[in-house]
């Protein structure tokens, strides 16, 4: 049996193709999606309009002599150049030399993206006043995503890593082509009745057309109807789709989206324990103070009481009778001194004081005898001394001269 390789059919095909005159020059019109710069200078994109799509690469070499412009998604441009067969892969495509943009520079579906989105601003879908808080702890989180593809792997990894308590609950919705749309729609509608705490919807990075799902009007509303927040996490960070604008927060990825929606939970345990610490510091701080500020206010009420202030008043009043006391005593002391002093004054001026050193008050019948003149033998006197008195008889009167 012959057979042949598939590099054989690949050259067999290339060489055809390539001997083919109308498809080593010709001049394709289309709009640009899915345009990569490669580290190597080259661009590859893709080629479409409503029939079709084909691959197309520019080399460095071409691209620095015949492109003029930035090229990007959206774009209606004029490619020329020649048609190939791209042996490894097995698939042919436009080898562009050189480039010119068409007068509608934008390409339709980025002017149906421009028109909706503005249309979606005036009416306030995009307003920051009307999106919902993003719940900080949640336990249940439903994605709208495919049910194969990275961008749910990654999700669930996330998820995994960073809280594996928290349960998800996939919608498998078609994220690209016809229908994708209403089974987004679909997957928002079922979730938000389920009591969820946020919502993901998002797919991994594409071409515009790729992503157009999330830039149809009914997704667009339905994000906005719903009561649950939703996170958007579609393409790309470079990508933005109507759907993200809506959403209540926007992600540049779907691993974003997760990283967003849940939370790391073993930072969180972190936190709080050190929040604990601070806050039990704080506590016996606070603490210390008040039992500090307790045993002054004690210490003042308690020189404020009444049993304090009786006490304090009877001691004083003890005090005060002590000193009264003692005045008393001082003073009576002292009038006695000053008495007894007077008394002996008084008595060293009375008459009879000197009575009782050896002398005699002499009296006769006509009073106190001051002088012997007078005095006769035979008169009658009267002696008085300190203990009594004498009547005796003068005997001799002897006068000095």
């Amino acid at each position: 049996m012959k057979y042949y390789t598939v590099g054989q059919i690949n050259t067999y095909l290339k060489n055809l193709i390539g001997n083919d005159y109308l498809l080593k020059n010709l001049v394709i019109k289309g709009e640009v999606s899915n345009c990569k710069y490669h580290s190597m200078g080259h661009i590859y994109f893709t080629l479409k309009d409503e029939t079709g799509s084909m691959p197309c690469v520019m080399f460095k070499g071409n691209v620095s002599s015949g492109l003029t412009f930035r090229l990007e998604d959206g774009m209606s441009v004029y490619a020329q150049g020649g048609v190939s067969v791209y042996e490894q892969g097995g698939r042919y495509q436009l080898y562009v030399r050189k480039m010119a943009q068409d007068v509608d520079t934008k390409g339709k579906l980025f002017e149906q993206y421009e028109k909706l989105k503005q249309k979606l601003y005036d009416e306030g879908l995009f307003d920051f006043e009307v999106k919902k808080p993003i719940p900080q702890f949640p336990k249940k989180v439903g994605i709208v995503t495919a049910e194969t593809g990275a961008a749910i792997q990654d999700i669930m990894n996330i998820a995994r890593r960073r809280n594996p308590y928290v349960q998800l609950i996939l919608y498998p919705a078609k994220v690209q082509g016809d229908g994708a749309a209403e089974t987004i729609v679909k997957g928002i509608e079922v979730l938000d009745k389920m009591n969820l705490d946020t919502i993901i919807i998002g797919r991994g990075g594409g071409s515009i057309e790729d992503l157009w799902a999330f830039n149809e009007e009914i997704v667009a509303r339905a994000v906005y109807a719903a009561k649950t927040p939703i996170i958007s996490g579609t393409g790309h960070e470079v990508d933005n789709t109507i759907a993200d604008y809506v959403a209540d927060l926007r992600a540049p990825t779907p691993s974003a989206a997760a990283e967003l929606a849940i939370p790391d939970i073993m930072s969180v345990i972190a936190n709080v324990k050190n929040e604990r610490r601070r806050l039990d510091s704080s506590i016996r701080s606070k603490l210390q103070e008040m039992n500090l500020q307790l045993q002054r206010l004690s210490g003042r009420l308690s020189s404020l009481s009444p049993e304090k202030t009786l006490n304090n008043k009877q001691q004083y009043l003890a005090s005060l009778t002590d000193t009264l006391h003692n005045t008393m005593k001082n003073r009576f002391n002292l009038y006695k001194n000053r008495l007894e002093v007077s008394i002996a004054r008084l008595d060293g001026l009375s008459p009879t004081a000197k009575l009782r050193g050896g002398y005699g008050y002499i009296e006769s019948g006509e009073g106190p005898l001051l002088t012997v003149n007078g005095i006769k033998e035979g008169n009658t006197l009267k002696i008085t001394l300190h203990d009594g008195s004498i009547d005796t008889i003068v005997n001799k009167v002897e006068r000095d001269l």
